[in-house]
C-alpha cells in the first residue's frame, strides 16, 4: 500500500477542487471497497479526500421519485420504510449484500462504484487489461466460472460491477445525479452509467474525473413497488452473486400491463433485459410466460467453458424471481 496524505473536504466545491489540483486523489466515504483496492496495490492515490461532511444524506420523497443521498449508507437505505414499501427489490438488494458491519459503513455512492471480483483483475502477478490497457485477459481461456455471459468482448469478460444495489437501481429506471468541479450537476441514468468493456475495459463508468456521485431517484411505479431481489450464491452469506434478478410487475386481471427486468453476476454490467420485460408485457402472469422471458434474457449469452452453467443458472433464477412477485 503507497503512502499517502488525507484531508477532510468541507464543501463539496473544495472536494473537487483538491481533485482537479491532484487528479490520482480519491474520494473516500466508508472506505470498504477503496481501501481493498489500496491494499492490494491495485489502486494508488497519492490522496485521500474524505467527503463525509458533504450535505449528500436523506432519503426524501420528491416529485420525480425517491430521492437518496450519496453518503447514506446501505443498511439506512435498505431498512427505510419508504424503499422497503415502494421499492422492496432496492431494500432486499442492500440487505442480502456484504456483513452487518460493512452495510453500517458503506455509502451508496460507493457501492455504485464497486470494481469487479475477477481474480486476474485482483492478483497484479496476472496481466488484466482493465489495470494494464493492451496487456491480455487470461480469463478468457483461465479460470472464469464466476465470470460475465453478457456484453461481453474479447478483451474482457469480467463482472464490471459485481454487487447488488446497482442491479436492482437498473431494474427500475435510478437516475444518478452527478457534480462536477464547477458546481454543475448533470443527471445520467443508471442503464447509461456503466460502460461495455469492448476494446476499452479500464473505463468502466461516464464519470468525469473529479465528478462526484450526489444522489439516486428511483421513479415511483406500481412496477417497483411489486418486486424481489433474488439472489443465487456460492453460500448463504457474505458472497458475491453467481447470478441475481430484480424483477418487478404491474399484473391487472392475470395479465402482466408493465414489467421490469435486470440481471446481476451474468453481465460486463448491471444487465438490463429489456428483451425479456418485452416477453412478458400484455402476456398472462404464468410459468410459462415466466420462461419464455428468461430464455429471451439470454438469448444473446456468450459463455466460456467455466461459466457455461450460468445461462441455466439465470434462467433458473429469474423464473423463480417472477415466480415470487407474481404469487405476492
Amino acid at each position: 500500500m503507497n503512502d499517502f496524505s488525507y484531508i477532510q473536504a468541507a464543501s463539496t466545491k473544495e472536494a473537487t477542487a483538491l481533485r482537479k489540483d491532484t487528479p490520482a486523489a480519491a474520494y473516500i466515504a466508508g472506505g470498504t471497497t477503496l481501501l481493498d483496492l489500496m491494499k492490494a496495490n491495485l489502486q494508488e492515490h497519492p490522496q485521500l479526500v474524505d467527503i463525509n461532511l458533504l450535505p449528500f444524506k436523506g432519503i426524501e420523497q420528491a416529485k420525480d421519485g425517491l430521492r437518496v443521498g450519496a453518503l447514506e449508507s446501505m443498511s439506512a437505505v435498505g431498512e427505510h420504510p419508504l424503499v422497503v414499501q415502494q421499492f422492496p427489490a432496492v431494500s432486499q438488494s442492500l440487505l442480502l449484500a456484504a456483513s452487518p458491519q460493512l452495510r453500517n459503513m458503506a455509502s451508496i455512492g460507493g457501492n455504485i462504484l464497486q470494481r469487479t471480483r475477477c481474480g486476474y483483475f485482483r492478483d497484479p502477478a496476472f496481466p488484466c487489461n482493465k489495470r494494464v490497457p493492451g496487456s491480455g485477459c487470461p480469463a478468457l481461456d483461465g479460470d472464469n466460472h464466476n465470470l460475465a455471459i453478457l456484453g461481453v468482448s474479447e478483451s474482457c469478460i469480467a463482472n464490471s460491477y459485481p454487487g447488488d444495489l446497482s442491479v436492482a437501481l437498473t431494474a427500475f429506471d435510478a437516475v444518478l445525479t452527478l457534480e462536477n468541479a464547477k458546481g454543475k450537476q448533470r443527471r445520467v441514468p443508471i442503464t447509461d452509467f456503466y460502460r461495455l468493456p469492448g476494446n476499452t475495459p479500464h473505463l468502466e463508468t461516464v464519470l468525469e474525473p473529479g465528478e462526484l456521485i450526489v444522489a439516486v431517484t428511483i421513479p415511483t411505479a406500481p412496477h417497483a413497488q411489486r418486486s424481489a431481489y433474488l439472489k443465487v450464491r456460492e453460500r448463504s452469506s457474505y458472497a458475491y452473486a453467481l447470478a441475481s434478478a430484480a424483477v418487478g410487475l404491474e399484473v391487472q386481471a392475470g395479465t402482466i400491463r408493465s414489467a421490469r427486468v435486470a440481471l446481476g453476476g451474468v453481465g460486463a454490467q448491471p444487465w438490463r433485459s429489456r428483451e425479456a420485460e418485452r416477453a412478458l408485457v400484455g402476456q398472462p402472469a404464468t410459468d410459462a410466460s415466466f420462461r419464455a422471458a428468461a430464455a429471451a434474457a439470454l438469448q444473446g449469452a456468450r459463455p466460456r467453458e467455466h461459466n457455461r452453467f450460468k445461462v441455466e443458472l439465470a434462467q433458473n433464477t429469474l423464473v423463480r424471481a417472477l415466480q415470487q412477485v407474481a404469487a405476492g
